[in-house]
């Protein structure tokens, strides 16, 4: 079989701990081809690091070479260099968000229709464990319909302070754009991807300007701090389904929480821990999991269904349209906030 030529674009932390390795447990498949980073000392290094034949000093350059990319830049970059992946012939795999406006998620879906190659968003939450059984369970209907969604991604005090991701230049957004989009996007896969009709939303980052503060995820300077350090949000979705949403990088909580808890017509769920709650047999009945198949890192699976869509064996499990109405929703809690209304859809 020949195998799928790849190449990465952007060479840092994402790239080194999550998709190289990935792709280096594919080499059947897939072959990493070349490396490209703005900082081309860097891409050298990880070509050593990870034995990768080729650096690129152009992304252009690349684009001749290799049959898909995976984009791992900071946000801002996201859109130009699929556009530009796509419109060369190249499928791509674009981190998460998957842009910073819905404009650029549209230039984005447009290039991919006219290239006709796979372009999927790197929401790897989808290919945990625990969500998979959870969006099996759905699909054999043993919630009914889902109805309410309640979803929090809280961290205690853990600011990441290395990289861009206070950046709002760069990243466009916080805790929200980089972190709680994940639980966005997971959270309506399982509910099927019910429209959004209506956003209200409030963004906070008093906390994170305070001076002499405690943070266990490294130093920032308080003063310049721009983006979002906390986020909740009420959803609505066509069909009446609503979700009652949270995130935070800072929170002054007990200890970090990830929940995802659907209620449905039938029943209702919990992701983390994977528990079904239902009212059967004149019961109350909660079914906890003794055992989840599926792999440990996410990033496995994601590479893999990637890389089988490439080739033509899958379909991408995460798509550039439902990928845009995470950034859709995302948009619309930013514009509730500085307006102080209700955004609708």
């Amino acid at each position: 079989m020949t195998k799928l030529r790849m190449g990465i674009i952007g060479s840092g932390g994402i790239a080194q701990s999550r998709h190289i390795p990935s792709y280096q447990q594919l080499t059947e498949q897939v072959e990493l081809f070349g490396v490209y980073d703005v900082d081309y000392e860097r891409a050298k290094e990880a070509s050593v690091l990870f034995n990768i034949t080729n650096v690129y000093e152009q992304v252009s350059d690349m684009l001749k070479d290799v049959d898909a990319v995976t984009i791992c830049t900071p946000n801002k970059f996201h859109a130009d260099l699929a556009v530009q992946a796509l419109e060369a012939g190249v499928h791509v795999l674009c981190e998460k968000p998957m842009a910073m406006s819905v404009e650029e998620c549209d230039r984005m879906i447009e290039a991919e229709k006219e290239s006709g190659k796979v372009l999927s968003i790197a929401y790897h939450y989808r290919f945990m464990k625990e969500p998979r059984a959870a969006h099996q369970v759905i699909q054999e209907g043993e919630i009914g319909d889902p109805m309410v969604a309640r979803v929090q991604a809280l961290r205690r005090r853990k600011v990441p302070g290395w990289g861009v991701f206070t950046n709002k230049q760069l990243q466009g957004g916080g805790s929200l754009i980089d972190y709680g989009c994940h639980f966005l996007d997971l959270s309506m896969w399982l509910m099927g991807n019910p429209k959004p009709v209506e956003v209200s939303g409030t963004t906070y980052n008093r906390l994170s300007k305070t001076p002499e503060q405690v943070n266990l995820w490294g130093a920032f300077d308080h003063e310049t701090f721009d983006v979002d350090d906390h986020v909740t949000a009420y959803i609505k979705f066509d069909n009446n389904v609503s979700m009652l949403f949270e995130t935070s990088w800072s929170a002054n909580i007990a200890e970090d929480k990830e929940s995802v808890s659907l209620s449905g017509s039938n029943g209702g769920l919990e992701v983390f821990p994977f528990q079904l709650n239902q009212a059967k047999y004149g019961m109350l009945l909660n079914s906890s999991s003794e055992w989840v198949p599926g792999d440990e890192d996410p990033g496995l699976p994601q590479a893999a269904n990637f890389v089988n869509s490439c080739l033509g064996l899958e379909e991408p499990i995460v798509s550039s349209e439902e990928a845009r109405t995470v950034s859709q929703v995302i948009e619309a809690i930013y514009e509730s906030c500085a307006t102080g209304k209700s955004v609708q859809l």
